[in-house]
């Protein structure tokens, strides 16, 4: 038997929850009891049918995505200078935590762990983290990201995926890798 996730009311006990304690703890909490019934969250959100960002909620202490991952997809190591936890209702997300190499040149980083996310786990991610995140398997992969801050304008880093080099994050740039996997053939 399914318990019922309404988005309205998921989105006001985040934000309670926020209130309460400005950590990621109780926000956790949250996202765990979402997560571990993911038919109901799918039947509130919705079958993934593309990849996507998409904003359920937004301000200047809390904003809430439903990030859809495409077959494959793969998003180069970034960090959110603002903790964020990872709910994920259908699919797979693999995270690799890096960290900055002592001494290195334009903030070169090194791998430093990694973990996998299956359907039904939700993990926090400190305001420190640098990860990068892929989906392994041949479907899409639903999640709830929720971030203590406003996501879209923080200011942030992202580093080359070749060179591992720090530039400044480009939510652009990073939004249109959503669009592209959708036009790759992998997703077939």
């Amino acid at each position: 038997m399914s318990s019922a996730f309404n988005l309205d009311q998921f989105i006001s006990d985040c934000r309670s929850a926020r209130d309460a304690d400005p950590s990621h703890k109780l926000v956790r909490e949250v996202v765990a009891r979402a997560v571990s019934d993911p038919a109901a969250v799918l039947n509130e959100l919705g079958e993934p049918q593309c990849a996507q960002v998409r904003r359920l909620y937004q301000s200047d202490t809390l904003t809430i995505l439903n990030v859809i991952w495409a077959p494959k997809m793969t998003i180069m190591p970034h960090d959110h200078r603002m903790w964020a936890v990872i709910g994920v209702y259908s699919g797979r997300e693999d995270n690799i935590f890096w960290r900055r190499v002592p001494g290195a040149r334009r903030g070169k980083l090194e791998a430093a762990g990694a973990k996998a996310l299956s359907t039904g786990d939700a993990e926090p991610l400190g305001q420190n983290i640098i990860h990068s995140v892929t989906n392994p398997i041949q479907r899409l992969t639903g999640a709830i990201h929720v971030y203590g801050g406003d996501f879209f304008r923080a200011e942030r880093s992202e580093w080359d995926p070749e060179t591992l080099f720090e530039e400044p994050y480009n939510l652009e740039k990073n939004l249109r890798l959503f669009e592209e996997a959708n036009a790759s053939p992998r997703r077939a």
